[in-house]
């Protein structure tokens, strides 16, 4: 049999498939120069874990827990303005990137079409514009957090 990849007979072949089926491998690839060898197993590749899970949903005949008074929330802020709210499900992104400065700071002043956010949604990088002329007087969210559609992200006066 020809040399491939330096493995010069089955018996070095099958040794590698057992390895594959005894560690539970999907594949093994082994390299040489420009030549390739791809050995494949039995196993799937298991899926990517999803984006985001859910909580559980509590049982139903449970009663809900009262809140402590250190971890009530504070009374509802009246949020008078304009509320900018994400226009797709992704990963919120004050800047272009981390060693960048951010598009808007609480006081900054916008006008419509200014970008002031970015939304990474599946690996695409989606830059938002402002809806409104005003000021940034609140942003909602923290760099990094994943957004859902229509969640507000800032307040603009």
């Amino acid at each position: 049999m020809n040399e491939i990849l330096g493995i010069t007979d089955l018996e070095t072949i099958g040794r590698l498939s057992d390895i594959i089926n005894d560690k539970e491998l999907s594949e093994i690839t082994i390299s040489n120069g420009d030549n390739t060898i791809t050995i494949k197993g039995r196993k799937a590749v298991p899926a990517p874990p999803p984006m985001m899970s859910m909580p559980p949903f509590p049982p139903m005949n449970a009663p809900a827990p009262a809140p402590s008074p250190q971890t009530q929330a504070p009374a509802k802020e009246e949020n008078s303005g304009n509320i900018v709210k994400a226009p797709l499900v992704g990963t919120y992104y004050r800047s272009p990137s981390p060693d960048k400065p951010p598009f808007v700071k609480i006081g900054d002043k916008v006008k419509k079409g200014d970008v002031i956010m970015i939304i990474e949604s599946m690996k695409l990088m989606n830059e938002v514009q402002s809806e409104f002329d005003g000021v940034v007087e609140r942003i909602l969210v923290s760099d990094g957090d994943a957004v859902e559609f229509d969640q507000p992200i800032m307040i603009i006066k």
